[in-house]
């Protein structure tokens, strides 16, 4: 029923193809933290490297040493689950805790530091994620490749959300849709899984025919630009050559619907066209409204900063920095056409 399509690309498909993820360390993510603790308080926290571990079930992990609800554990964000990746996670101390948590054993899981903190880690905070990645078996044109990546490095990619936001052949779209629509009880978790789903859904598909049309990277009339780094947003009703200028410098970005009620609304033909699409989609649209879900916005433009190549052989190794809600897989479609490599699943 909400069959994921293939987005169009910014650069046409590529042809050069390789493998991700054929072992973990081929797939590593460091998150960029917006704060750090400051040595002193009731919460400790703890600098992890897990591999092929589940943030979820790192957390579950970390409650039962902390003797503490799961509620209670803090962190920043999800992480990849097939790579090594690197975050902070908090726990309450307690005095029948405290010595024990710094030395504690994880399968899969390091503790590279940990220091005390007056709060709990809370989810969103930090300023993005360090991805340092390396395609196997890469086979193409590499003239041809350098080609795209310095193009990427200049006007970014299409802001996609990834297929794992959907979940397998979209299921989260259209389980959420029944079970939201039939207003069934929900973990809070659940609920808000299914509904970034379906809005994410929504959001790809209003950005594919900004990319079609050519403009996804482009203010024009009527645009809700966004300053970078932030969610703020402001309306251009005309895209004058100051408006242009500052969206050629990366200092603000076309915006696109993270559908739902209420919310600021962009003008003109922008408007128009927003409209247009999401009207493909009403009883999408109609639960979100039904569930209370406030609109937003979001950046059409993703960008790679600190963006650094390097062939060797067959290799391809990647390294860039990208934004809170970003996916890497969003910025390799653009470069190659990528398969994941064969793997037993350890666990979770």
């Amino acid at each position: 029923m909400f069959e994921i399509p293939e987005w169009p690309y910014s650069l046409d498909a590529p042809e050069a193809s390789g493998v991700i993820r054929s072992y973990p360390e081929d797939f590593i993510v460091e998150e960029i933290p917006r704060v750090v603790p400051e040595g002193e308080g009731g919460h400790l926290w703890l600098w992890l490297e897990k591999r092929c571990a589940n943030t979820d079930w790192v957390a579950s992990e970390l409650a039962k040493a902390a003797r503490c609800p799961l509620r209670d554990v803090g962190y920043a964000g999800l992480k990849d689950r097939h790579a090594v990746t690197r975050q902070w996670f908090s726990v309450p101390l307690s005095d029948a805790t405290a010595d024990g948590l710094e030395k504690l054993e994880i399968e899969d899981v390091r503790i590279l530091e940990s220091q005390k903190h007056t709060r709990k880690l809370k989810r969103g905070t930090l300023n993005g994620n360090r991805f340092c990645l390396k395609i196997r078996d890469f086979k193409g044109d590499v003239a041809q490749t350098v080609q795209r990546l310095q193009q990427i490095r200049v006007t970014g990619v299409p802001n996609y959300f990834g297929p794992q936001r959907f979940g397998h052949n979209g299921r989260n779209i259209e389980q959420g849709f029944h079970l939201l629509k039939k207003r069934a009880r929900l973990k809070r978790n659940k609920r808000g899984i299914y509904l970034s789903a379906i809005r994410s859904f929504l959001f790809n598909h209003v950005l594919a025919e900004r990319v079609r049309r050519g403009d996804w990277n482009v203010m024009i009339d009527g645009d809700l630009a966004m300053l970078d780094g932030t969610q703020s947003i402001f309306p251009c009703e005309k895209a004058d050559t100051d408006i242009e200028d500052r969206c050629r410098r990366l200092d603000i970005h076309p915006s696109g619907p993270m559908p739902g009620e209420a919310g600021t609304q962009p003008g003109g033909d922008v408007a128009e066209m927003e409209q247009r699409v999401l009207q493909n989609w009403p009883e999408l649209t109609g639960v979100l409204v039904s569930q209370r879900v406030q609109a937003s916005r979001r950046s059409l433009r993703l960008y790679p900063a600190e963006f650094v190549w390097e062939f060797e052989g067959k290799e391809l190794e990647l390294a860039f920095v990208l934004p809170p809600g970003a996916y890497a897989t969003t910025v390799l479609r653009e470069i190659l056409l990528f398969s994941e490599a064969k793997r037993m699943s350890k666990r979770k």
